[in-house]
């Protein structure tokens, strides 16, 4: 059964008159604040720094993500210039060189001016072009 307009005004006038004692806030307050910190402690470790991380990272903005950024290059680019690698050593043996230098042979000649058919019926039409 819904309640009438007239039933909720007569409710809401007698509770208009309702107010918690005095000092109910500061202990509701003192409580809820310490059954977070009870809570806190019973959390493992490892589970309470994750969830500090998390909300670090939920709460950063655009420019924080920059400035974290701009922080692990220039920590990338120091440890690199600090620690440099050190140089490869090679595989393969040393060999001398010979700086001698041999001419390579030339082609044998080919007589293209007659494997050339260049009679008049082979030509073409003028702008045609054959490949």
């Amino acid at each position: 059964m819904k309640p009438s307009v007239e039933q909720i005004g007569n409710l809401l006038a007698l509770k208009r008159h309702d107010a918690p004692e005095e000092g109910y806030w500061e202990d509701f307050l003192r409580e809820f604040h310490q059954r977070q910190r009870m809570h806190a402690v019973k959390r493992p470790a490892p589970l309470a720094f994750a969830a500090r991380v998390g909300e670090w990272f939920s709460s950063l903005g655009s420019s924080k993500w920059a400035y974290g950024a701009g922080i692990a290059y220039a920590s990338i680019a120091i440890t690199m210039i600090l620690n440099p690698r050190e140089p490869g050593k090679d595989s393969m043996p040393a060999s001398s060189v010979n700086y001698q230098v041999v001419p390579a042979a030339p082609p044998p000649p080919v007589e293209q001016l007659n494997q050339l058919d260049l009679s008049p019926t082979t030509q073409g039409n003028p702008g045609e072009q054959v490949f």
